[in-house]
């Protein structure tokens, strides 16, 4: 049976990507595995004439595995309210982690049953605050799993099209292939989209690139529901922006690996110039996740 993974810290995001969460394993028909983190605590030598009273880690262990049952509790009643008896419920387990949120969430997510890891994302659901956020790169980072991240404005009012962002890099095959599985789910449009500054008739070499690449997509991705756009842009995160807000779709995807786009929106001075707010999931995948299923 396939698990979707939540990471949360009990904020409003993550109780919204939560939810959101919980529809998606409705349709997906997968189990979800709730984690909180807990950081070690540091030893701190205080001078001797100041005294504090020590959380000890027990204690806060125990405090966090408390809101987690609850938590759950609350996801199990509003499951029954919304969903009929005799459909599909997801079963709800609970975890503590300890250590870094990255390598904590890195550890469960390695469970050979999770299949996607969903949570929320920091600040208030532009791209570049997403991106400032020092947890949420982090993560991006780590995840050896597809990672869905949602915004706070974002409600799961079903999934008709996502949109893939590629290169055109070969290994972007593999991780549409993985994708159309996913997309198989909700019967939904895969839209791939490639951003660049050339008219993609001015020239020979590049529209040879994007037949050779659509004519592998369509040898090797057995779905029907695969479609192209070329987005003219000379800067590849205002053409994300513009799909964002005019592509009519749910779910945003990206690969992250060393170098490409999603690596330099973490890194570089893009995080400035993304002024737009993004309200859309962002799906993003690790590099060596191809040809899996999702």
């Amino acid at each position: 049976m396939k698990k979707i993974l939540i990471p949360t810290d009990f904020s409003s995001s993550a109780k919204n990507a939560a939810n959101y969460a919980m529809h998606l394993a409705k349709q997906m028909k997968a189990n979800v595995k709730l984690c909180n983190v807990v950081m070690v605590p540091l030893e701190v030598p205080l001078a001797a004439h100041v005294s504090a009273p020590l959380i000890t880690f027990e204690s806060l262990e125990y405090e966090v595995e408390q809101e987690l049952k609850r938590y759950v509790k609350k996801l199990k009643e509003r499951d029954e309210q919304e969903t009929a008896p005799d459909s599909f419920h997801p079963l709800i387990e609970y975890a503590v982690g300890i250590g870094s949120v990255a390598d904590a969430v890195t550890n469960f997510a390695a469970d050979r049953e999770i299949s996607l890891t969903v949570m929320g994302m920091s600040g208030a659901g532009g791209i570049g605050k997403f991106l400032i956020g020092s947890s949420s790169r982090a993560m991006v980072e780590a995840t050896k799993t597809p990672l869905l991240l949602i915004p706070d404005e974002a409600r799961f009012l079903g999934i008709r099209k996502i949109a893939f962002a590629t290169d055109l890099s070969k290994t972007d095959i593999g991780i549409i292939h993985t994708l159309a599985g996913f997309a198989r789910m909700f019967n939904a449009e895969i839209l791939i989209v490639h951003i660049s500054e050339k008219v993609p008739d001015e020239g020979i070499e590049q529209p040879n690139k994007i037949n050779v690449f659509l004519n592998e997509v369509t040898n090797k991705v057995n779905y029907h529901k695969i479609y192209y756009q070329h987005v003219l842009d000379s800067e590849v995160d205002n053409g994300l922006d513009w799909l964002a807000e005019y592509g009519q779709m749910q779910v945003l995807a990206m690969v992250h690996r060393q170098h490409n786009v999603l690596h330099k929106l973490f890194r570089g001075s893009y995080t400035q110039r993304l002024k737009k707010r993004i309200s859309i999931p962002l799906m993003v995948f690790p590099p060596d996740c191809g040809n899996k299923p999702l």
